[in-house]
C-alpha cells in the first residue's frame, strides 16, 4: 500500500488494530522422532551433546542451523543497494511480531470453532482486543510507516490471511469493505497477497536470512 494511505490508517487508529494480533510470545519445540539421549563426558575428553543409538551404535547427534545460499543481487544502482539494506533492517524489526501474530490468529481460529454462539463469539473477541490493547499498544505505534506495511505483508505470510481477511475476522464485514474501499482510493487493496518469488522477494530473502541468524 501507498505511503499516504498507511499514513492516512496511522492517524485513523489503524495500527491499535495491529494489536489485535498479538497477545504471547510463542515457543516453538522440534520433536525428535528417533531415540536420542544426552550424553556427558569429561571435559578433558570433549563436550556434552546428544547421541542416537542405531544398531546398537551410539552416534553423536549435532543441530546445525540452515544456511541459504542465494547469488547476490545484481543491484542497478546505490538506490536500489539502500532499498535492499533497509528491507532486511525492516524485516528483521517486525518479523517477531507477524510471528505472534500468525499464532495468536490460529488460537483465535482454535477458540472460535467452539463456540456456536455468535453472542460467545463478539464477547470473547472483543476481551482479547481489550487486553492486546493494553500490552502491545503503545509499542506498534512506535513502527514507521513502512514498518507497518512489512509487517501487514509477512502477516500474510505467516498466517495465509490477508489484512482484508483479518480485519472481517476482528472487526465484521463492514469495517472490512470500509478500509478496503479507503485502500482502493489510493490504488491499492487489502486483499493483496504475499508473492515471495516476485514483488516480495527482497522481504523473502531478508527473511530467510533472518531465520538463520545471518542478519
Amino acid at each position: 500500500m501507498s505511503g499516504r494511505f498507511f499514513t492516512y490508517l496511522k492517524k485513523s487508529g489503524f495500527k491499535s488494530l495491529l494489536a489485535i494480533l498479538i497477545l504471547s510470545i510463542p515457543f516453538v519445540s522440534i520433536a525428535q522422532v528417533n531415540s536420542i539421549h544426552d550424553i556427558t563426558v569429561p571435559p578433558t575428553a570433549g563436550y556434552r551433546c546428544r547421541a542416537e543409538i542405531v544398531n546398537g551404535d551410539t552416534i553423536p547427534v549435532v543441530d546445525l542451523n540452515t544456511i541459504y545460499v542465494y547469488t547476490e543481487f545484481v543491484f542497478k544502482n546505490k538506490h536500489h543497494y539502500e532499498m535492499w539494506t533497509r528491507t532486511k533492517q525492516r524485516v528483521k524489526n517486525v518479523y517477531p511480531y507477524a510471528i505472534l501474530a500468525a499464532a495468536k490468529l490460529r488460537e483465535y481460529d482454535k477458540a472460535l470453532e467452539k463456540m456456536e454462539n455468535e453472542h460467545m463469539r463478539k464477547a470473547f473477541l472483543k476481551v482479547c482486543e481489550k487486553d492486546l490493547r493494553k500490552e502491545f499498544e503503545d509499542e506498534l505505534k512506535q513502527m514507521s510507516v513502512h514498518e507497518g506495511k512489512v509487517l501487514m505483508k509477512l502477516i500474510d505470510r505467516e498466517s495465509g490471511k490477508t489484512t482484508y481477511e483479518i480485519v472481517k475476522q476482528m472487526r465484521g464485514s463492514f469495517q472490512a469493505a470500509m478500509w478496503q474501499a479507503v485502500a482502493q482510493l489510493f490504488g491499492n487493496s487489502m486483499k493483496v497477497e504475499y508473492d515471495p518469488n516476485v514483488e516480495d522477494i527482497m522481504i523473502e530473502r531478508a527473511v530467510k536470512l533472518v531465520e538463520t541468524g545471518q542478519f
